[in-house]
């Protein structure tokens, strides 16, 4: 018997069985008669009932005689003995009625039922939606990342400005988007993946979607922290799902975003293990990066502003095969940036981008679209036609020195001290050789802690600095310090992140730098922080290798030449008490001193050494 043959058989003996006892039940039902009430007390009066059934509402019986129709049993719907007897009396014919509860019993089970699974659903949908599950709980192991054709991004080479050197990098990759197989036609092939290296605000997820937009093929776009979440295997099922989608669409580029997040060095860290979460990311992606073909069409962009964390294994040849520095602009590639940014505000006939960019060194895109921005505010809420220069200027001092507290009040001896202490400053950076100008000084309160500052504007971008220069930083640093103790005979907490930047340079001088005459021409700390942060960013953490007795000469160095500098400094304020003196009352009376003003003060009581701006 074949298994069609028994499963037709099956279906036929259920049939048969169904007919069965539905016959049954239509028999039973037919022998039954259903009476009134009042009938079936009229038959127990006469005495042709021979037993009843009895329950909470209904009575169920047989009779002695068959009734008109042929039935012996009866079934009636008990009434309450007072109403039977009220109409009785009227000789009114009745019988009970029994309220179904049917549907009402039916809500009671299936309501409960129905509003939990409703409940699940809804908790797991939102679950999904906020903790990334890929829109549903089916979907956990799906990719996130964000489709976009050329026509989303909207960007091209022509919008991304200051960076020519990375864009000539990446117009390589443009060329084998555009003709993938006409480029390996000397045997040679593209790389396989392109990290973006850069400080944060440079534009390098700007340059990824100009190369899309420039190549005219789909970008999909994921932040490396996206891959991860708490269930484990599911960043690299996301990765997996990513790789497929990019290869059905292939030419494509995949453009992850802040790949540190994903691609940290393995076994780092005291929970690192081989079964950790993103250690299985990370072990997916790199198997992806090994099995496709680059000349399939498929590019993989990557940035990031810690290169120093990743792991090894992702920047060997044949993953990331090409590593493009994307680093803050000369003064070249602020102008060009500062031309994109400025079409789309209204601006004086009097504003060249090179001032602007003059003002601005250190500046990253991001920055520099900010200022322009702040500048734009700034003339608006002023009433002005157009932008100008001035609104620049203040742009640039809310941005290096934040915003200006008028409101916090300080008292007559707080205003004085500040007074000195910031004309310290200028004094002693007007004194000496290759140290920056000064632009402006203030006692008006900026920022969270600032009382008072003193505005330096190099004339150029500088990449070294001599000894000499840097002990000049560290005599302008400490002028306010100086100028406190000739003029009051006592210091203040006003110096504490003037000593703190000091120190750190001292220290840098005599561990980084060998420019110790007692300690010699060796590094004795390495740098533990982020290569990609500013020069006077403090490094937190500091791996020492040295013996102690080293460490204690360390700090005798670094004391002996902040106590060298600090006492230069008093020397040179010391002979230029006159000008401290007259310029503090100035500043005291305009509360700010401009360019101008600072010439104009040195010009009326020239001294000797003095250097005007």
């Amino acid at each position: 018997m074949t298994k069609e043959t028994r499963f037709n058989l099956g279906y036929a003996l259920v049939a048969v069985f169904a007919v069965l006892v539905i016959q049954h039940l239509i028999t039973s039902v037919s022998q039954i008669a259903v009476i009134p009430y009042s009938e079936y007390q009229q038959l127990l009066r006469q005495g042709k009932v021979e037993s009843v059934g009895i329950s909470d509402r209904t009575l169920q019986g047989t009779l002695k005689e068959a009734l008109p129709g042929g039935q012996k049993q009866f079934l009636t719907t008990r009434v309450d003995q007072e109403t039977a007897q009220e109409l009785e009396k009227h000789n009114v014919r009745f019988t009970g009625q029994i309220e179904s509860t049917f549907l009402r019993d039916l809500l009671s089970w299936v309501m409960p039922v129905l509003l939990f699974f409703g409940l699940w659903w809804y908790i797991g949908r939102r679950m999904a939606e906020g903790g990334g599950l890929g829109g549903g709980l089916m979907a956990i192991g799906k990719s996130k990342a964000k489709i976009y054709v050329e026509a989303d991004t909207g960007v091209t080479f022509a919008d991304v400005a200051g960076v020519d050197e990375a864009k000539d990098e990446l117009q390589e990759v443009v060329d084998f988007l555009k003709n993938p197989t006409d480029y390996g036609r000397l045997g040679g092939r593209m790389p396989k993946g392109v990290l973006l290296v850069g400080p944060p605000g440079t534009g390098k997820t700007l340059l990824a979607k100009a190369v899309a937009g420039e190549a005219k093929v789909p970008f999909f776009s994921i932040s490396g922290s996206e891959f991860v979440e708490m269930f484990v295997g599911v960043g690299a099922a996301r990765v997996r799902d990513l790789f497929q989608q990019a290869h059905e669409k292939a030419p494509a580029i995949i453009f992850i975003d802040e790949l540190d997040a994903l691609g940290r060095a393995r076994g780092i860290g005291p929970f690192a293990g081989g079964h950790d979460e993103k250690e299985q990311t990370l072990n997916q992606l790199l198997v992806e990066l090994d099995g496709f073909d680059s000349r399939s069409g498929l590019v993989i962009l990557a940035a990031t502003n810690r290169p120093e964390i990743l792991d090894p294994a992702l920047l060997r040849a044949g993953r990331f095969d090409r590593q493009v520095l994307v680093d803050r602009p000369d003064k070249k590639g602020r102008v060009e940036i500062l031309k994109v940014h400025m079409k789309k505000v209204r601006l004086a006939s009097d504003i060249e981008p090179d001032a602007v960019a003059a003002l601005t060194p250190g500046f990253t895109g991001a920055d520099l679209a900010n200022l322009v921005n702040e500048a734009a505010l700034l003339a608006t809420r002023r009433g002005a036609d157009a932008v100008g220069m001035g609104d620049f200027n203040n742009a640039i001092e809310r941005m290096v020195a934040g915003l200006e507290k008028r409101n916090r009040l300080l008292n007559l001896k707080e205003r004085e001290i500040v007074a000195y202490h910031e004309m310290g400053h200028a004094l002693v950076a007007l004194s000496l050789p290759g140290v920056d100008p000064v632009h402006k000084v203030s006692i008006i309160p900026r920022g969270v802690g600032a009382l008072g500052y003193t505005i330096q504007r190099p004339i150029e971008d500088r990449f070294l600095m001599t000894k000499e220069e840097l002990e000049n930083k560290m005599a302008v640093l400490l002028g306010g310090r100086a100028a406190e103790l000739i003029v009051f005979g006592h210091l203040s907490t006003g110096a504490a992140d003037d000593l703190r930047r000091v120190t750190d340079i001292a220290r840098s001088m005599v561990t980084r730098y060998g420019m110790s005459d007692k300690l010699g021409s060796v590094a004795y700390e390495r740098d533990a922080g982020n290569f990609l942060a500013g020069a006077e960013r403090p490094y937190p953490v500091r791996e020492r290798d040295y013996a102690e007795e080293t460490a204690a000469s360390v700090d005798r160095e670094v004391r002996d030449i902040v106590d060298r500098v600090f006492q230069r400094t008093q020397g040179i304020l010391n002979t230029r008490r006159s000008i401290l003196d007259s310029a503090a009352k100035k500043l005291l009376e305009k509360e700010t001193l401009e360019q101008a003003d600072i010439n104009m003060l040195i010009a009326e009581m020239p001294k000797e050494g003095l250097r005007a701006i």
